[in-house]
Formats: structure tokens, C-alpha cells, sequence
């Protein structure tokens, strides 16, 4: 599926094509820590796939608790988180922030990973009341 997207400020802007099987729940540590929330959504893109429109990002390298080392990429600005990758050269797989882009109502997750590092509540979500609007 082709999407575009970008940061909260506007400043970056992208433009990709993803894999709509291949969007995941992460509910690792290192995702809830580097989103602010309980579970990051990630849908995935290949090199070649996803090219930035406008701005640069800011690049943070965190070793995970695998040992792999991933690019967190943000914009500098206003701090939305943009995609994660390898570090390193070679083919790349790169994990678009599903926040971020345009068409996110459209795209739903296929699958989860990390659960054990899931925070309990999360799996009740549906049933918690709500509203419309805040």
C-alpha cells in the first residue's frame, strides 16, 4: 500500500509504500519507553520503498535488550518519532510509525510481538468506557 505521512510540526514529510501484512504491535520495553505509551505500531518498508519529502530527521542509536543496536529516527523539532532500522550499511527494513502516517485508520496490525512485556491493561482496552470526543 503506498502512504505518505510525516511529523506533528510538519516539518518532515514522507512518502513509502508498506507491506499490509507486516504491521506489528511491539510491547517491548525499549517501544514503550521511545513512545511515551504501553505498545509502539510499526508498519514495515523496504529500502527503496520510502523516501523523506521534506526535513531531515535526528538519528538516536539504542542497543535493545537483544544487543541488536536500531536507529530511532525523530524529528528535531517538534520529537515525533519517525521509523527505527539497523544500524549499519546493507539492505534495510525500516519500521514506519504507524502515528505518522496519513492513512493509519486504513491500516490495521496483523500481529503482535513482545507480549510478555505487555502492560495487563492493554488487553482489556475495549472494555474501558469511552467517548467520542475528550
Amino acid at each position: 500500500m503506498k502512504i505518505t505521512g510525516g511529523c506533528h510540526c510538519g516539518k518532515i514529510t514522507y512518502a513509502g509504500e508498506i507491506d499490509l501484512e507486516n504491521v506489528v504491535i511491539c510491547h517491548c520495553t525499549d517501544c514503550q519507553s521511545l513512545s511515551g505509551s504501553a505498545f509502539r505500531t510499526v508498519a514495515m518498508t523496504e529500502s527503496g520503498a520510502f523516501e523523506f519529502l521534506t526535513g531531515e530527521p535526528k538519528t538516536y542509536v539504542k542497543t535493545g535488550d537483544s544487543g541488536n543496536k536500531r536507529e530511532q529516527t525523530f524529528c528535531p523539532d517538534c520529537g515525533s518519532p519517525i521509523y527505527s532500522t539497523s544500524v549499519g550499511d546493507g539492505p534495510k527494513i525500516y519500521g514506519i510509525r504507524l502515528g505518522t502516517v496519513d492513512q493509519r485508520i486504513e491500516i490495521a496490525p496483523t500481529k503482535q510481538k513482545w507480549i510478555g512485556s505487555s502492560q495487563p491493561w492493554t488487553q482489556e482496552i475495549g472494555q474501558l468506557p469511552h467517548t467520542d470526543k475528550s
